[in-house]
């Protein structure tokens, strides 16, 4: 993953000296612009301080506050439709002595919603009494144009220039000149215009008739100095336009539902998250990776989530490869942990990045990433056929094996060390600084070949293989394939632990092994380099108490050196993580090893609001009556925890669609005890396609196919 840090010592974390002030933070979120507000709909500065509207990670907005009569009205409820477009706050007035209106007697309803860079925000004043009500209503704002990474905690030596505020022609304008020669602005209008504005506040003294309503609404836009400012829509307008939007998006796609109201309730979460994070791209659509502090284009991230979406979605999938062929790296820059072929790691748009005050503007300090885009690029042709597509982005396919090869040591495997003095130390997955070491805890010295890397590679490889045979290479075929079984007969016999009945996290820089007993040889089975008598041990192994805590499989067993429930990567649990080791397990036919990481997947759900799966979770072992702990600073939501409820699914029905032989395959299909029955919709490729009826039968599946267009074949293999 990312690295939750600030920078100190050469390591970056996320400061965090506070608890949230609000425990669950609102999420709004369209293209480049994202916003957190607390249960009232403010933007409140206290806690994490992390509140705010962000554009290209700069904060555009840092306070925001609602009073009527000078005190916050009396909370009644909030939340954010089920498809993430508008957040929805409602209150009733206090006692207003000034006024003499009873509380309780008006209504206050707040809608908020992102489109196009620009908060709309539509205040609806009801009065319920029965004589006219006057008040003075009032929005409170400031804006500090502070980077994504300063909120992080990351100090600066320097900053640019806060403009003053400028009121006139009923807008408010906030101003900011960054060092990095851009010039930011916050500007805000109002309908009506506000009788008092001020540098800091709008006030509006509204007359209220009883049974009637009063209209406010106030745009708080984000600009760049350089642009022309554009014409916005009214709030209406937007709001229509993003609700087509999100209806569009979701049109074509293959819908599942089940028996479970409670799963259902799940995917919808997962769908409406995986839409909100996703943006459109010149390349096509791009699933950014979290929200708040990964609200951005991740190569490992995007390629992840575009894995598990695939039978289902693959257009992710292509806007992926599309946007990581196109950055590319094409020359060395140890600045940047760049080489010829690498794929990007992030990319970001802020001042600091601008400014190389941190290395990320275009960061490739994972190993990771070129592997499992070539893996991504395998798996796309097999699902959709699209070999022009393929074609297009073979040279950088090429030159990304190019670099695997580059890379790697005698033995066929994969290395890392950083070269940027400020880059990534880790530059696996678990990118803490502290999440490679040996069984007597200490760190593994570089360079580092880890486990699942060499999975990666090795799939990346048999992949690259049937590219090659369909684009009439059949001699780097063969080489591809050669290379492939020598790698895996390698890992067989460095990497694998008789001792922790696992494969062993990484080889160090002295060629010792880091026995320690980590999630990362589970990925070792998703990608298929596990041999079949080491993955009956690891299908036990990983299920055992210390591993698995009733949620999910812990990312470091506990009892281990470094064991921490509460650490980032240290003994914490990951959804995206379990999802791949089920399908692993599903893989080599342990489904219902599977099938109990997905029933503790579930059962967490129920447990966390909205039935978002985090990012992460803390460790701790299940308890009667009680439910997971959560991380402090953990995004929610996060593209591949909330994608991975759609690799679960496929796991347990070892479902493919394979586009060459226009086939849809089950292998030996379960379902787990809280599905009954599940409908598959418009399931298929290039408009061939089947609707799918399953129905479980205790410990078997039964299947239907009531629909089918097209020439598809749906196939049962037991």
């Amino acid at each position: 993953m990312k690295s939750q840090r600030i920078h100190v010592g050469g390591e970056w974390y996320v400061a965090a000296s506070a608890a949230r002030a609000d425990e669950t933070p609102h999420v709004l979120k369209h293209d480049e612009s994202f916003m957190l507000t607390d249960r009232y709909g403010d933007v409140d500065g206290t806690g994490l301080g992390e509140q705010g509207l962000y554009h290209e990670d700069m904060r555009y907005l840092s306070e925001m506050r609602l009073t009527v009569e000078g005190v916050r009205p009396m909370f009644l409820g909030s939340g954010v439709k089920d498809d993430n477009s508008v957040l929805i706050t409602e209150f009733m007035n206090p006692d207003l002595e000034r006024h003499a209106v009873a509380q309780g007697t008006l209504h206050i309803f707040r809608a908020k919603l992102l489109w196009q860079a620009c908060c709309h925000e539509h205040i609806r004043i009801v009065n319920h009494g029965e004589e006219t009500a006057r008040l003075r209503l009032s929005l409170a704002f400031d804006a500090d144009f502070a980077d994504l990474f300063e909120v992080r905690g990351t100090p600066r030596q320097q900053r640019g220039h806060l403009l003053p505020p400028q009121v006139g022609g009923g807008e408010l304008l906030y101003g900011y000149d960054g060092l990095d020669g851009v010039g930011r602005r916050t500007r805000f209008s109002f309908e009506p215009r506000p009788d008092h504005l001020a540098e800091r506040e709008a006030a509006f003294d509204l007359v209220v008739a009883p049974g009637a309503a009063c209209h406010l609404y106030c745009d708080i836009a984000c600009e760049r100095a350089d642009a022309p400012t554009q014409p916005r829509p009214h709030y209406d307008q937007a709001y229509r336009a993003n609700e087509s939007a999100r209806r569009e998006q979701r049109a074509e796609c293959c819908a599942v539902t089940t028996s479970n109201p409670q799963v259902n309730l799940w995917l919808r979460r997962s769908d409406s998250d995986v839409a909100m994070l996703s943006t459109e791209l010149p390349t096509g659509r791009y699933p950014y990776a979290g929200v708040p502090w990964y609200s951005t284009t991740f190569g490992r991230d995007g390629i992840i989530t575009a894995r598990e979406l695939l039978w289902i979605d693959p257009l992710p999938a292509r806007g992926v490869l599309g946007f990581l062929a196109q950055t590319q790296a094409l020359q060395v820059d140890p600045g940047r942990d760049a080489e010829p072929g690498k794929i990007l790691h992030e990319a970001r748009k802020c001042e600091m990045a601008a400014t190389q005050e941190v290395p990320f503007g275009r960061y490739y300090g994972s190993v990771d990433s070129t592997p499992l885009f070539v893996g991504l690029a395998g798996a796309y042709w097999q699902r959709t056929g699209e070999l022009d597509f393929i074609r297009g982005i073979w040279p950088h396919v090429q030159a990304a094996l190019d670099w695997i090869d580059a890379n790697s040591d005698a033995d066929g495997f994969v290395r890392y060390a950083r070269r940027s003095s400020d880059g990534l130390v880790q530059q696996g997955w678990k990118d803490s600084h502290d999440s490679v070491f040996h069984a007597d805890g200490r760190m593994a010295e570089p360079p580092i070949a880890l486990c699942e890397v060499q999975g990666y590679v090795y799939e990346a490889r048999l992949l690259a293989a049937e590219l090659a045979r369909a684009l009439g290479e059949p001699a780097l075929a063969q080489r591809l394939d050669r290379q492939a079984q020598a790698l895996r007969e390698a890992f067989q016999q460095r990497f694998w632990s008789d001792v922790l009945g696992l494969y062993a996290i990484a080889i160090d820089a002295s060629g010792e092994r880091c026995e320690v007993a980590t999630s990362n040889a589970g990925h070792a089975l998703w990608s298929g380099i596990a041999a079949p008598d080491h993955a009956a041990r690891m299908a036990e192994r990983l299920l055992q108490p210390d591993f698995f805590s009733g949620w999910g499989i812990r990312t470091v067993a506990q009892g281990q050196a470094r064991y921490n429930p509460m650490s980032y990567h240290n003994g914490s649990i990951w959804p995206h993580d379990n999802a791949l080791i089920a399908a692993g397990l599903a893989r080599y036919g342990y489904t219902l090893a599977a099938m109990r990481i997905f029933t503790g997947m579930f059962d967490a759900t129920l447990h966390f609001s909205q039935h978002r799966l985090p990012e992460l979770f803390c460790g701790f072992p299940r308890r009667d009556s009680e439910g997971p702990t959560l991380y402090p600073v953990a995004c929610s939501p996060q593209a591949w925890a909330a994608a991975g409820v759609y690799l679960l699914l496929q796991a347990c029905l070892g479902l493919e669609v394979n586009a060459q032989q226009r086939e849809i395959s089950l292998q030996a299909p379960r379902l787990p005890e809280f599905i009954d029955s599940m409908e598959v919709r418009r399931l298929g490729v290039a408009g061939h396609c089947a609707d799918l009826r399953l129905q479980r039968y205790g410990a078997h599946v039964g299947i239907d196919v009531p629909v089918k267009q097209g020439d598809i074949a749906v196939r049962v293999r037991m």
